[in-house]
């Protein structure tokens, strides 16, 4: 009796050309290249801001004072007059940058959502490849053709809007104010930063929306479910990770904006949660506010506010990438 033997083992091996290991080498060091930067960026800020947190500790993070001792601008006398010594602290900024931006995510987002959807499953078919294009378009605005809209423009839409907030929803605090002056408040200025960010959140879902299998969309439609019935049941199902992303990034340029929020809001160090009060502000720019005449102390405290607001958009990012891993739909 012939007794058969298994076959042998065959290793694979993939041998590289010459050309994919440059093209390799050339990926990898541009990979390696933009996160040595990144690190290059943030050691330079702690490194510039650390005597400023050696001196004030948590208190720079919490506290809601901002004076500035220059040492070209007063006398000694002047120094002893006010208190004697520079203090910086920017808890009310970054309150401010959060409120802002929470109300620009409430915002653009289901904005976002319904024209992602349009354009992917309800434009017709003439006019997708236009919209999509003035979307990518409207994405790399400048910020500060949002500002300037937002002064000109939308300013006098705002204040109606937030009037009608104040009058109708007065007995809730975040709505209460004592002067109505909305003009410069963190709500008008929230709505000029959804403009600005929700181009890019909805270019980021429609993407996502546009890989949904269309296998799936079709047995959908095969069992006699609706158009709205298969963007529910399959469409936004598989796209939530991509709205979560839009939305983190969205986030992400809402906590960084500068121009928008420095042409739209007075800056003032007092915490508040009226988001119709005439008050507020948010770390960038605050940094941009005051960086032209600061002294060399408070340049220091400018940079430390820089580093404070690299690790929150650090940390936002990790948490967008972490939570859309989660949710990204395995095959």
């Amino acid at each position: 009796m012939q007794v058969q033997t298994a076959p042998e083992q065959r290793t694979l091996s993939v041998t590289y050309s010459r050309a994919d290991r440059v093209f390799r080498g050339i990926v990898t060091a541009g990979a390696l290249t933009s996160l040595v930067v990144l690190g290059l960026i943030a050691l330079f800020l702690f490194v510039r801001g650390l005597p400023v947190f050696r001196e004030f500790g948590l208190r720079f993070l919490t506290g809601s004072e901002w004076t500035s001792m220059g040492e070209e601008s007063f006398t000694d006398e002047a120094r002893a007059l006010v208190g004697g010594s520079s203090t910086f602290s920017i808890g009310p900024m970054i309150v401010g940058s959060v409120v802002v931006s929470i109300i620009a995510l409430l915002i653009a987002v289901p904005l976002a959502i319904g024209g992602a959807l349009y354009i992917e499953f309800y434009a017709p078919r003439v006019l997708h490849r236009p919209l999509v294009t003035l979307l990518d378009l409207a994405a790399a605005i400048p910020s500060l053709i949002f500002g300037l809209w937002g002064v000109q423009v939308f300013t006098e839409f705002g204040v109606r809007w937030a009037t009608f907030l104040n009058l109708r929803l007065d007995f809730i605090p975040i709505f209460s104010v004592d002067f109505p002056n909305f003009g410069r408040s963190p709500f008008v200025a929230g709505c000029v930063l959804a403009a600005l960010i929700m181009p890019i959140t909805t270019s980021i879902i429609r993407e996502v929306y546009s890989r949904t299998p269309r296998d799936l969309i079709d047995s959908c439609y095969a069992l006699g479910g609706s158009k709205w019935g298969a963007i529910r049941a399959v469409v936004m199902p598989y796209g939530r990770s991509g709205v979560i992303a839009g939305a983190m990034l969205g986030l992400g340029r809402a906590l960084g904006e500068t121009v928008a929020i420095y042409l739209m809001l007075n800056l003032v160090f007092a915490y508040s949660w009226k988001i119709l009060d005439s008050t507020g502000g948010n770390v960038a720019s605050m940094i941009a506010l005051k960086f032209g005449e600061a002294s060399p102390t408070e340049i220091a405290a400018l940079v430390a506010s820089g580093f404070v607001l690299f690790v929150i958009t650090l940390v936002v990012n990790m948490a967008a990438a972490t939570i859309v891993e989660r949710f990204t739909p395995r095959a």
